[in-house]
């Protein structure tokens, strides 16, 4: 018989990971990009660049 501990997988989420599901869930990357429009040779819209910088600022703290 295996032993339970063995079978049991942890994950640290941290808060980062929290905020960015959220940060999904209400959609502010759509909204944004779609009231600044995106360009066909940009490699990361605005939408993508606030959510990097909302959740590096989160962890600096």
């Amino acid at each position: 018989m295996k032993p339970i501990a063995s079978s049991i997988r942890v994950q640290d989420l941290d808060h980062c990971g929290i905020v960015a599901g959220i940060i999904d869930q209400i959609g502010i990357v759509e909204q944004i990009n779609q009231e600044l429009g995106t360009h066909p040779q940009e490699k990361l819209s605005a939408g993508v660049a606030v959510k990097a910088m909302i959740i590096n600022g989160l962890g600096v703290i």
